[in-house]
Parts: C-alpha cells; structure tokens; sequence
C-alpha cells in the first residue's frame, strides 16, 4: 500500500538519493535545441540505449541529434547498479525451454559482444571507467534450488558462455549452489557513457540536453517536435527512453514497470566478494563492489522490488540496509538510491523496428534490469537496422514479434488486470486524509481540493504544493514516496516531482497545477 502520510520519512544520511555514479564523474551543459534541424538520424533519449546507438552511428558516418529531457546519464543509466554481463539470473534454461536452444544461443551470443564491445571501446577511446573483468554469479541459499541450478549452468554453457555449477563464492556466507558465468565485467557508466557523449560530438554529431521530445511524425522523412517547438526532420527516429513516450505501438501492455532499492556502503579490499551476485528467491539481493580512491571498495546492494508508487519504501530501505550491515563488514550506509525497470512480458527485451507499419522508426526498451549490456546491443542492433546489416539475433530481438504474443497471453493479462487494479481501485479507496492540513511537513498524500483529487506535498517549511493526483500519461492515480518525495504512478511507472514536472516517462506533460485553496469545483476526476 502507498504510505500513510503520518509516517515520518526515513532518517536519510548524506547523499539519500543521489547515487555513487552521479557524485563521482563529472557534469555536462550540452545546450537545449534552439532551432530547426535536420539529421540523417534523431536518437530520443540520452541513457545507455540512446548513446550508444549514437555513437555508433555517428561512427558509421551519419549525422545524429541526440535530444534528452535533463542531462544525459542522469535517469534510470545514473542510478543502475551497473553490472555488465550476459548473466541475467536463471535465464538461459527458461530460453531454451521457450526460444528453443537456438535462440538460447543467439541470446547469449548477443549479451556477451555486448560486453565486449564496452571492452573494445574503452581501449579504442582511451575511457578510464572503472572496467573491471569479475565472474557474474546467480546463488541460492535453499538446497532444493540446487537441481535448478545445475540445470541453469548446463543451459548457459550449452548457449556458449564459460558456465560452471558450483558451491563455493566470495560471498561472506555459505551458498547451496551458483551457476558461475566468466569473462564478465563492472563499471563505472557515466565515466563510460560521458566519453562516449564526447566522442560522437568530436564526429560532428550534436547533443541537446533540457530538451524534451513531445511529438512524432512518422514518415519520409520523419519529424520529432519538442515542447518549446523546435522540431528535428530525419530519416531515421530511435525511441530511447528507456519507457517508450508514444504509445502508438502499445509496448506499454507488454510491459510492467518495477522500482529496486540501492544501498551502498564502504568495504575493505580485502573483503570484496570478487564478483558480481545476484539471489532471485524472496525479495532479491543483487551484490558487487566498485573502486574508491582510498583503496577500499564501495559495497552496492539491490533489491526490495516493488511496482512504483505501491510500497512504503522507507520500511523497504530498512531493511535492505538491515542485509548489508548485517552480512558484510561495512563501515556506513554513505548512499541510498533507487533504480527503476521495465519487465517484457515474455522476459526478452523489445529492440528493433518500433511495430509492424514502421519504416524508419526504432525502440528500445524492456530491459527487465539488464540495461548495461543490453542497451550496449541495443546501440549496435539499430545501427545495424538502420546501415542495412541486420544481426542473426535481430528476429529474438524485434518488437513486432507477435508469434510470442500467444506465450505471452497469461503475463500479459496478469500485467493489465493490475493496471485496471489501480485506475478503477485507486479511485474507491478513501484517502487516508481529510485535508491538506493533516499533512505533516516533508510527506505528501492525495486529497480532494475543490471536489477533485490532488496530489499536496508540505514541504519542510509547512508550504503545501499542490498538484493533479492523475497521471499524464493515461490518467491513473498517483501516490507519494517519502523518502525520494516524488509522485509515482502505479500503472507504468511515470514519476513526477513534488511541483508536477516530469521526472521519468512514459509520461511527457507535467501534473496541473492546482490551487490550494482554491473554490470547490465538480468531482472531474473521478471519470
């Protein structure tokens, strides 16, 4: 359930929800478009998925404007845990079984030149981001998973990654079984991502930040339009976004949106783990260690998924930072963030051409929380499409997939009688205020102003904010989350900032603002 507005937040120490990534690389000021512009190809988004496309496609020899709505690497990429490997959990026996050995084969093939590719880059261009080559491993603490993980060790290997079942780790604790998967790696990926940025501009390529993408006009050639009203004509659009902003080819049913809890603290070197983990049992616990400049390592903890907006994530903080202190030797929590993804429905990311009446239009998106190295693909997957040099692995990859729809069905339906869920529940339940007077300082909760619900923050101060309580983006509830104090939607995952502005799509308008004390009017939001 949402929080009760009465609960404190959490006592939040330094650097609550900016994340290692964020403090550590430098900052950028690439100017907002300030004009009409054609291109041979304009990328909408500027995390991992849209720069990478750019940048290989600058160095294939077109011309790019990457647009992005705030910084570039300052959205989901900022806040990843950034693991790159083709590990992604207990993937490749379940592919086998759906996608058949082949393409069990092709995703693994794909994942890890993925991997390598950031490998080849870095050493191409000289970046120093904290690329470390560490064995990726899946664990369970149950001895009954252990068949399940011989079975896994055996699919990835046949799939043709170095695989091995074992039951020995880094980890501090004893483990009944691992699959071990080698040749993988971690980084740091706005050092990375930065390099990148400078680099295709260098090529002539151009970047705009604070530059929000409204409108797409499909076509020969294409047209995308801004929110201040510039507009990019090109002959090719790639949606990066990470949640795709238009909905004309429905990815938004084939997917569900999940936010994950980071919690960071400092390690002696010589406790590092040596790899990177991940449990999937309960509540998840996703483990691996980065550099910091006095020689320890910074221990980085995922886990307590949950959609957004729909869970008291002070509680959820607790007690992943509970697990880190209590596992690991660390000295102090000196971070909390959080990361968001988009799970697919058949757990394939959707990458290629945008749907089945499209030309030159291209999407990424539903990493399902293995955004590093697939959106490394994803750069070199549509670069391909659009130089005409389709991959093998572009059929697994394609988002007009609609032979997996059947497959899908039962996900599918599970994903949308959720969403129903809160557009139609969320309007029954009472709210658990009467009045925007009850709201303590620093909390915020969705309360009827003039007859139509709100969404009101009190800010420390005692000033109340007040904002629509419907989303923008197809009109669901929001609900506040305390310790990051954003508004969240429950239905696909768009965040908004405590005065309404956007902070993460699919939505692209920001809330309306409304008065607080403003004459009673009729209940329209009710609808």
């Amino acid at each position: 359930m949402p929080n009760d507005p009465h609960t404190p937040p959490l006592a939040a120490p330094p650097h609550t929800t900016e994340s290692h990534w964020l403090r550590t690389s430098g900052t950028t000021a690439y100017p907002p478009l300030a004009e009409n512009t054609t291109v041979d190809t304009v990328v909408v988004g500027g995390g991992i998925a849209g720069l990478s496309t750019a940048w290989e496609l600058t160095r294939a020899g077109r011309s790019v404007a990457v647009l992005e709505a705030d910084r570039i690497a300052s959205g989901v990429t900022g806040f990843t845990t950034a693991k790159l490997t083709a590990q992604h959990g207990l993937r490749y026996e379940r592919l086998r079984r759906t996608r058949g050995p082949e393409g069990a084969e092709l995703y693994a093939r794909s994942q890890q030149a993925a991997v390598e590719r950031v490998s080849e880059i870095c050493a191409e261009l000289r970046v120093d981001c904290e690329l470390e080559h560490v064995p990726a491993y899946a664990y369970s603490r149950d001895t009954a998973q252990r068949p399940a993980l011989r079975a896994e060790a055996e699919a990835a290997r046949a799939a043709g990654l170095d695989a091995s079942y074992v039951e020995v780790t880094g980890l501090p604790f004893t483990v009944a079984g691992a699959v071990r998967i080698d040749g993988q790696a971690q980084f740091h990926p706005r050092k990375y991502l930065l390099a990148l940025a400078a680099d295709l501009t260098a090529y002539g390529s151009t970047i705009h930040e604070r530059t929000r993408v409204t409108g797409l006009r499909e076509g020969t050639p294409c047209k995308v339009t801004t929110e201040n009203g510039w507009t990019v004509t090109a002959r090719d659009v790639v949606v990066a976004t990470h949640f795709p902003v238009f909905d004309r080819a429905l990815l938004f049913a084939r997917m569900s949106p999940r936010r994950e809890l980071v919690v960071a603290g400092p390690v002696a070197a010589d406790r590092d783990p040596d790899g990177m983990y991940i449990c999937e049992e309960g509540t998840k616990r996703s483990v691996r260690t980065a550099p910091l400049a006095d020689g320890s390592r910074l221990l980085i903890v995922t886990g307590e998924s949950f959609t957004p907006g729909t869970a008291d994530a002070a509680e959820r903080f607790r007690r992943l930072d509970d697990w880190m202190h209590a596992h690991f030797p660390v000295t102090e929590t000196r971070y909390r963030w959080a990361a968001q993804d988009n799970d697919p429905s058949d757990s394939v990311p959707l990458i290629g051409t945008f749907h089945p009446g499209a030309r030159h239009t291209f999407v990424a998106t539903g990493f399902g929380g293995w955004g590093m190295s697939s959106g490394v693909l994803a750069g070199r997957l549509i670069a391909e499409l659009i130089c005409a040099a389709p991959p093998p692995w572009t059929e697994l990859y394609d988002p007009r997939r609609l032979w997996s729809m059947l497959r899908e069905a039962p996900t599918m339906l599970s994903q949308q009688a959720e969403v129903a869920q809160h557009f139609v529940g969320d309007r029954l339940r009472t709210s658990h205020v009467d009045s925007a007077d009850e709201i303590p300082p620093g909390t915020g909760a969705v309360v009827r102003l003039g007859g139509r619900r709100s969404a009101v923050y009190r800010d420390d101060a005692g000033v109340c904010h007040a904002v629509s309580a419907r989303c923008t983006h197809l009109g669901c509830l929001v609900s506040f989350n305390s310790v990051e104090r954003t508004w969240e939607c429950p239905c696909h995952g768009s965040r908004f900032g405590v005065d309404g502005s956007v902070l993460q799509g699919p939505a692209v308008r920001p809330l309306e603002q409304r008065d607080i004390a403003g004459p009673h009017t009729p209940d329209t939001d009710e609808a």
